[in-house]
């Protein structure tokens, strides 16, 4: 396992531990659309990536990182998963900002985004990679996985309930940067794959025409 994928979970479990008794920490670097646009403080889109809400937050996503890091480190080099770790984060949030820029209060935290970028990038890589699901003894193929991804989040984000906590719109930002890293390093895979990785990005390119014409917003 690469040392470069061990230095993010690492730093980010402590960041997170220091931040749990620290809300002073917390507020000061946590996601907050106010923050950003009216007061300039650009680097929550980053700094948001290494708080949690809770323990089981940041081990769902550390332990997430950890078995799919090595699939994008692998493929890509410890740059290339740096760059789609870190521009997933940062497009999620930035896609989060365009989607709420007229909600001040809206607050979010969690490595989510590059976790979902790293997941993906290693989709499109293997499409039929097994992925489990909760306590699901049986895998589901990762297109599969990935469909019904995109759609519960494209669903959720579009039509928002009032005790969903979960940032949709960092996940598909981090999700889909993570996509198109993959496929335009890799072409010939995604040829390869076009069948697989199109079935599953039907969910975003029904979001894109929701949110990019219909200018709908959740």
């Amino acid at each position: 396992m690469s040392s470069v994928l061990l230095i993010v979970i690492v730093v980010t479990a402590i960041i997170s531990f220091i931040a749990f008794n620290n809300q002073n920490i917390f507020e000061k670097y946590k996601f907050n659309v106010g923050a950003i646009l009216r007061n300039k403080e650009y680097i929550r889109l980053l700094s948001a990536g290494f708080l949690h809400g809770d323990l089981m937050h940041l081990l769902f996503n550390m332990m997430t990182l950890y078995f799919f890091g090595p699939i994008v480190n692998q493929a890509f080099g410890d740059f290339g998963f740096l760059m789609i770790y870190f521009g997933s984060i940062l497009l999620g949030n930035l896609f989060s900002l365009y989607l709420y820029k007229n909600q001040s209060w809206y607050s979010a935290i969690g490595a989510s985004g590059g976790v979902s970028g790293i997941l993906f990038a290693s989709i499109a890589m293997i499409p039929d990679l097994p992925i489990y699901f909760f306590f699901i003894p049986i895998p589901i193929p990762g297109y599969i996985f990935g469909f019904l991804y995109f759609a519960y989040s494209v669903y959720s984000m579009l039509n928002p309930r009032q005790q969903d906590n979960i940032g949709h719109a960092a996940h598909l930002g981090g999700a889909f940067f993570g996509l198109i890293y993959a496929v335009a390093l890799q072409p010939e895979r995604a040829i390869e794959n076009a069948l697989f990785l199109g079935i599953m990005s039907i969910p975003l390119i029904y979001m894109a025409y929701q949110v990019f014409v219909k200018k709908r917003i959740g």
